[in-house]
Order: C-alpha cells, then sequence, then structure tokens
C-alpha cells in the first residue's frame, strides 16, 4: 500500500482523505505534528479514538503538540509511550459547555507537547508577546539554586519590550463561524506551529478537519500535510484553502 492521490494539493498544502491509522506509515517526515484528534468522550459517529496512532505517530516526527482535555490523556496516557513529555499550553476559551451541571464549567482545552531523543535536539523558536509593563528590575536578588540561569525575560522586561510567551493563550471559539465541530481557532495554532515549525518546514495533521492546521502553517510559510477521514470535511477544507485567509 502507499499514499493515494491527494485529495487537495498546492505548493505548500497537501490533504490526504482517508484513516490517519492507515496512511500514517506512508508520511514523509516531518518536523512537527501538530493535531486535534477525536477525545472518544462521546457517543457520536465521528467521536472515536484511533487505538494505536500516538505509537504509530514516533514514526514520523520527534516532536508533537495534540489537543485533548485531562480525561483522554490520562485514559490514553499508555499510548504515548514512546514519547517524552516536554510542556503543556492551555487554551482559555471565551465560553464553554458542561454536559452536567453539577460541575465547574469548562472553558479550557489542553495541548500537549511531546518529543523523543534528545531535547537539545528538537527544533523549537521560544515566542515572544509584545504586553510586557515597562518596569525596573532588581537583578541584586539570587534566584533560587533549583531553577538555574533561566534569563531575566521570562518574568519582566526593564523597557516594557518582549516577554516570553505565557503557556495560557486567550482565544475566543469559534462559536458562529466553525464548519468542524471541535474547530480550532487561529490564534491558538500559529504560536505552535511557529514554536516547532522551521521556516520551510514540513507539518503533519492527522486529523485534519476543516483544515485550520494546514490554513495556519500556509500562512506561515510552512508545508503541510493532512489527513481527514470524512469527505464532508475535507471539502470544507478545500473551500477555506480556496478563500486565501484563515477564518
Amino acid at each position: 500500500m502507499s499514499l493515494p492521490e491527494p485529495f487537495y494539493k498546492d505548493k505548500l498544502v497537501t490533504l490526504y482523505c482517508g484513516e490517519s491509522l492507515a496512511l500514517l506509515p506512508f508520511l514523509p517526515k516531518a518536523d512537527a505534528i501538530i493535531t486535534d484528534p477525536p477525545y472518544g468522550e462521546t457517543s457520536l459517529d465521528w467521536d472515536k479514538w484511533p487505538d494505536g496512532w500516538p505509537e504509530l505517530a514516533a514514526g514520523v516526527s520527534n516532536q508533537m503538540w495534540c489537543f485533548g482535555s485531562m480525561r483522554m490523556f490520562l485514559e490514553k496516557g499508555n499510548q504515548f509511550s514512546k514519547w517524552n513529555f516536554a510542556q503543556d499550553i492551555v487554551w482559555e476559551k471565551h465560553n464553554g459547555s458542561n454536559s452536567a451541571n453539577d460541575r465547574f464549567r469548562r472553558v479550557h482545552e489542553s495541548a500537549l507537547h511531546f518529543y523523543q531523543g534528545k531535547w537539545v535536539d528538537i527544533f523549537k523558536e521560544p515566542q515572544f508577546t509584545y504586553d510586557a509593563v515597562s518596569k525596573k528590575v532588581k537583578r541584586t536578588k539570587n534566584r533560587t539554586p533549583h531553577w538555574g540561569d533561566i534569563g531575566d525575560s521570562s518574568y519582566s522586561s526593564v523597557d516594557g519590550g518582549p516577554r516570553l510567551a505565557s503557556s495560557v493563550i486567550y482565544s475566543k471559539s469559534c462559536h458562529g463561524y466553525a464548519v468542524n465541530e471541535t474547530q480550532k481557532p487561529e490564534a491558538i495554532i500559529f504560536p505552535l506551529v511557529m514554536y516547532s515549525v522551521p521556516a520551510g518546514g514540513l507539518l503533519v495533521d492527522l486529523f485534519a478537519g476543516s483544515g485550520t492546521m494546514l490554513n495556519v502553517a500556509r500562512k506561515a510559510g510552512r508545508m503541510a500535510i493532512g489527513i481527514e477521514k470524512r469527505e464532508s470535511q475535507c471539502r470544507e477544507a478545500v473551500k477555506r484553502f480556496s478563500q486565501g485567509y484563515l477564518f
């Protein structure tokens, strides 16, 4: 078996319509995987976790960002045994929903960053925000020894310039314009692409949905390969690609 004819292809983006488990072994090596799998937490037809995909994904790239819920990662954690956990980010939404009214209203999702091999060999481009408040920085205080020397830019700025981006990122959800049930906004994907995929590099999304990861990669000047099993979602992704802008 080999990769089928792409459902869509241009200079930067290639989209396959098929099952990720079947196509994964034939994908080229990528700089990073950024993907949003079905969490397997509902009875909906499309929400089925494909057992074993994290192990197969380990053959495609040495780093991966995977969106999911705490329940998903706890229940499926053994399937990530080939990966080392690096860090996580939290997407803070402006709204949320619950299946029960006796719990806190859930307005966040997580993306966990995994890697293989040596951390020093993993491509990473730290991201910065430009909202630091100008202040004087006292440099006489000794940092607690177990932290080591991690520099000052992650905490404050002398002139109000850039500071290291935080692990909690706020972005409005796609309510009102989403064409995928779990569509992620551009703002939560863009920093992950810029952090993990070098200019001209290759990103892979194993559960492409309506093509958000692929579209963001294209905007950032990166190549991208996506796999999506539902033809209806592939058609929606192609519509987005043809519009030339991001939702």
